[in-house]
């Protein structure tokens, strides 16, 4: 569609005089161009600013300044490149500081000696091969990380199947014995690595009295074939890293890790979880009434109710901020979560007297 003829249309719909529209036009471009643009589910033959004229017409008037000042300020979005970024730390960043910690502190040295020490070193490249990956959801971009990596993590330390059974499990210890020449070996530290947590649902949940979630099921696998025993060093480290995450589902999990210890006792749930992300949302980013007044407002206003199927009613009350009411402004390149405010994802038929909401990044809906 003629871009320009989109902008014209925009600017009607904003009222702007001419000086507005051409600082408007200028960021709209911009942004469209560097990030909007690359959203993965935009419907065929639209892009960002086709989207967004669409989306200011579900308001009158008089609302959409408020709307689009919102989207203009607030709205965070994460691009391909930066998602990218995001995982190409995730090495550098979080994995090489704990095992040049752990290694400092077998051989009693300051971290900075390590390089400078052969037999430090060695322990080094042995206890990275001892560390395995495995990718707990397609967003965890595992093909990227082993790529940045090639030539320091081999192939057989990344696992892409968040579900492994005993002969796989077999499999990976035997890859490990045959690199290391030791039919002693066995793992050291397992990373368990995802896109995304909002709310920590999806990780770890207790739903009616059963406890479900990526780390419940990880849990099952390698306790109920006492792999714990056979494939892992007694004191060996699980870390839980996610790309992004918010200090809600940081809090929520480790309170869920302590529920579990203290009902099943030591030998019934893991030891110790260590949690890193590559970008923490804090609270200053939730999107409440009391920070967005006005926006807030026409959350509450242009809402359909409908969008409450049985999976989001899990996250409890109603979805205007979102699953779990997490309030999020947050847009991923691939989808959007559906933690982030409705208004931004929602798509609704009018009927019932009940407003037709319309979608600015369509969300495509794993539950239906």
């Amino acid at each position: 569609m003629n871009q320009d003829f989109i902008l014209g249309r925009l600017s009607n719909l904003m009222a702007w005089d001419d000086d507005t529209a051409r600082k408007e036009f200028a960021w709209l471009r911009l942004m469209s161009r560097m990030k909007y643009d690359d959203y993965q589910d935009f419907l065929a033959g639209m892009r960002f600013i086709e989207s967004l004229a669409d989306w200011l017409q579900q308001f009158p008037p008089a609302d959409r300044a408020v709307a689009y000042d919102f989207i203009r300020k607030d709205l965070i979005f994460i691009s391909p490149s930066e998602m990218r970024h995001l995982v190409e730390l995730f090495y550098p960043e979080t994995v090489q500081p704990r095992l040049l910690n752990r290694v400092a502190e077998i051989h009693a040295i300051p971290q900075y000696e390590v390089w400078s020490n052969a037999e430090a070193t060695k322990t080094y490249e042995k206890l990275l091969r001892k560390t395995l990956f495995i990718e707990l959801s397609d967003g965890g971009r595992i093909d990227i990380f082993r790529r940045a990596n090639a030539g320091m993590i081999n192939n057989e330390q990344i696992v892409t199947a968040p579900r492994i059974n005993k002969a796989k499990w077999d499999e990976l210890l035997n890859d490990l014995r045959k690199v290391t020449k030791d039919p002693a070996d066995r793992f050291a530290i397992v990373y368990l690595v995802d896109d995304f947590t909002a709310s920590g649902t999806t990780l770890l949940r207790n739903e009616e009295g059963r406890w479900k979630g990526k780390l419940w099921r990880f849990w099952e696998d390698v306790s109920n074939d006492e792999v714990l025993k056979s494939h892992f060093e007694e004191g060996w480290s699980l870390c839980v890293h996610h790309y992004i995450s918010t200090y809600k589902s940081e809090e929520k999990v480790q309170t869920h890790c302590e529920e579990l210890r203290q009902s099943f006792g030591a030998s019934g749930w893991f030891g110790k979880i260590d949690f890193s992300q590559g970008m923490s949302l804090g609270p200053e980013t939730r999107v409440t009434p009391e920070t967005h007044p006005e926006f807030a407002k026409l959350i509450q206003d242009y809402y359909d109710g409908s969008i409450e199927n049985e999976h989001m009613k899990k996250g409890g009350g109603n979805a205007r901020f979102g699953f779990g009411q997490c309030g999020l402004p947050l847009i991923l390149d691939h989808n959007t979560p559906n933690n982030s405010i409705a208004l931004l994802w929602a798509e609704t038929e009018e009927k019932d007297e009940k407003h037709a909401m319309r979608p600015l990044f369509r969300r495509r809906q794993r539950h239906v």
